[in-house]
């Protein structure tokens, strides 16, 4: 015989924002640095978007068309607060609209973003004109980030890259090359800020120090994508040793 046993119920986890994550297949990152965050109430769900982990055009648009299955992984029954798309490069060559519709189509009106339109909103609020621009990528897929802000209106001062298209390696780049990367490219002094793209990247533990040595901002693909996640979301908290973006009351 079973008994019965009373029970009462609370709001679980994310009584403050639950926030939807797609994240690719191969990234190795982004959720590890969504955990360093560690907001009371908080919490972040993730659904993996099946990719390619070469990087190329073709491979990261291939993915529009797996969106709205991914998105629908995220159970409509959590009530999500925001969704995020967590690839820099194909949300900039799908676009952002394309990215929201499909996105929606599984969660109507539940706000979105991509780590693209993130910096951007980023950058603006910082008050910042002119950008230096660190990837991984290729030069084809390097081009259309840059052109995305210049059409943003930000400038584009300098721009490097790793040119590693294996995703996987991508993610074993070392927080201190991608450190020197960054006083690299700002070293001729042209930028006001230092864009750091690609969610597989890891800078969270670097961003401090290099907003302190180059007394400029810093922004990561994923350090923009949480922090307007997390505006969507209504929470505004200030998060130390994240650099000048988390200490932002907007």
């Amino acid at each position: 015989m079973v008994v019965a046993l009373p029970f009462d119920t609370d709001g679980g986890f994310g009584t403050r924002a639950r926030i939807g994550l797609i994240v690719l297949e191969t990234d190795q990152t982004i959720e590890a640095e969504a955990r360093r965050l560690r907001l009371e109430g908080v919490d972040w769900y993730h659904a993996r978007i099946a990719n390619d982990a070469e990087v190329t055009a073709d491979t990261l648009t291939s993915m529009e068309q797996r969106l709205p299955q991914t998105a629908a992984l995220l159970p409509t029954a959590f009530e999500f607060d925001a969704i995020g798309y967590a690839c820099t490069s194909a949300a900039t060559l799908i676009g952002e609209a394309r990215v929201t519709n499909a996105i929606q189509t599984a969660h109507p009106g539940v706000p979105c973003t991509t780590p693209i339109t993130a910096a951007v909103d980023a950058f603006r609020a910082l008050d910042v004109g002119r950008l230096a621009v660190v990837t991984p990528y290729s030069a084809m897929v390097t081009a259309p980030i840059v052109d995305h802000f210049e059409s943003a209106g930000l400038s584009v001062a300098a721009v490097g890259s790793f040119l590693e298209s294996n995703d996987l390696v991508v993610a074993r780049i070392t927080e201190e090359s991608i450190a020197e990367a960054v006083r690299q490219i700002a070293a001729d002094g042209a930028c006001d800020a230092v864009f750091v793209s690609c969610t597989s990247l890891r800078t969270f533990g670097v961003i401090e120090l290099l907003e302190a040595e180059l007394d400029l901002p810093v922004v990561s693909s994923n350090l923009a994508l949480l922090w307007r996640l997390l505006r969507l979301s209504g929470v505004d908290d200030e998060v130390t040793g994240l650099g000048s973006l988390f200490r932002l009351q907007v």
